[in-house]
C-alpha cells in the first residue's frame, strides 16, 4: 500500500496563518481538487456504494457483495426449457423414408392412417411431441378448471334455491306481522289518547245531565213533602254525582292545560 504524500501547491495551516491576511473569525480556504496523478488518487480503491462495517485490525477487508436482482429472486434456478426447432416442411419420418411414391400417395389420401403417423411416439417429430405434451397439460388443466366450475355451479344453485325459500318465507312473515300489527291497533283503539279523550269529555258532559237530572227532580217534586230519610239519600247521590263530574272534569281541564304524561 503507498503512502500519502502531501503535494506542495496546498497551502499548510501555518502557512496561511502566517500570512497577513489571516482572520480568526473567517474560516481557512478549502484545499484545490486533486489531480488524476496525485498517489492518493490512485491509491484509493473503488468502493460499492453501500456502506459497510470496518474490518478488525489485521483482518483482509472482504469485497463488496454485488446487488441481486428482485427478478433474480423470482425466477427458478432453471429457466424454461428450450424450445425444439420446427423441422420445416422437407421433413419426412424415418418410417417413411424407404417407401415408394405410391405407398405415400396412398397414405396421403387417408388422413386417419397420415395423422397417426405424424402424432406417433415412434414416429412423430421431438417438437411435435413437445406440443402435444404442452397442449395435453393445458387441456388437463381446463378439465380441473371446468370440473371445478361446475361444483362451484352446483353450490351457487343450492344457495340460490335456499336464499330464494327464505325470501319467500320472509315475505310471509311479513305479511303475517302486518295483519298482526293490525289486529293490535284494532284492539288498542279504544285506549289511544285521542279516543281517551272523547271519552274523557263525553263523560264530563254525561255527568253534567246526571246532575241537572238530580236538581231538576228536587225542585220539580211531585208535591208532596219529602221525608228526612228522601232528604238525606237525595243529598248522598247527588254528593257522589257532582264528586264524580268534578273529577273528571279536573282531569280534562288538566289533559286541555296539557299536564298529563304518557304520550305528551
Amino acid at each position: 500500500m503507498a503512502a500519502y504524500t502531501p503535494s506542495n501547491d496546498i497551502p499548510s495551516y501555518a502557512d496561511h496563518r502566517a500570512s497577513g491576511s489571516f482572520d480568526p473569525n473567517v474560516p481557512p480556504k478549502p484545499p484545490p481538487k486533486p489531480r488524476s496523478e496525485d498517489v492518493s488518487r490512485q491509491s484509493t480503491p473503488v468502493l460499492s456504494q453501500f456502506p459497510h462495517q470496518p474490518s478488525p485490525l489485521g483482518a483482509k477487508p472482504s469485497p463488496p457483495t454485488p446487488e441481486r436482482p428482485i427478478y433474480a429472486e423470482q425466477v427458478g434456478p432453471q429457466g424454461a426449457p428450450q424450445a425444439i426447432p420446427d423441422p420445416g416442411p422437407n421433413w419426412l419420418p424415418k418410417i417413411l423414408e424407404d417407401k415408394s411414391i405410391q405407398d405415400l400417395e396412398e397414405i396421403l389420401r387417408n388422413p386417419e392412417l397420415l395423422s397417426a403417423t405424424c402424432h406417433s411416439r415412434d414416429t412423430a417429430h421431438p417438437s411435435t411431441s413437445a406440443s402435444d405434451e404442452s397442449l395435453q397439460a393445458a387441456l388437463r388443466e381446463n378439465i380441473a378448471v371446468a370440473s371445478h366450475l361446475n361444483d362451484v355451479e352446483a353450490r351457487l344453485s343450492h344457495l340460490q334455491a335456499s336464499t330464494q325459500a327464505q325470501l319467500l318465507s320472509a315475505h310471509a312473515l311479513e305479511r303475517q306481522w302486518r295483519q298482526k300489527q293490525s289486529d293490535m291497533d284494532r284492539a288498542l283503539s279504544p285506549f289511544s289518547p285521542s279516543s281517551l279523550y272523547q271519552r274523557l269529555g263525553a263523560g264530563v258532559q254525561d255527568q253534567e245531565g246526571v246532575c241537572q237530572a238530580l236538581e231538576e227532580s228536587f225542585l220539580e217534586g211531585d208535591g208532596a213533602v219529602a221525608t228526612e230519610r228522601e232528604i238525606t239519600e237525595w243529598v248522598r247521590r247527588y254528593r257522589d254525582a257532582k264528586r264524580l263530574y268534578y273529577s273528571r272534569r279536573e282531569r280534562k281541564e288538566r289533559w286541555d292545560e296539557g299536564r298529563v304524561g304518557g304520550w305528551r
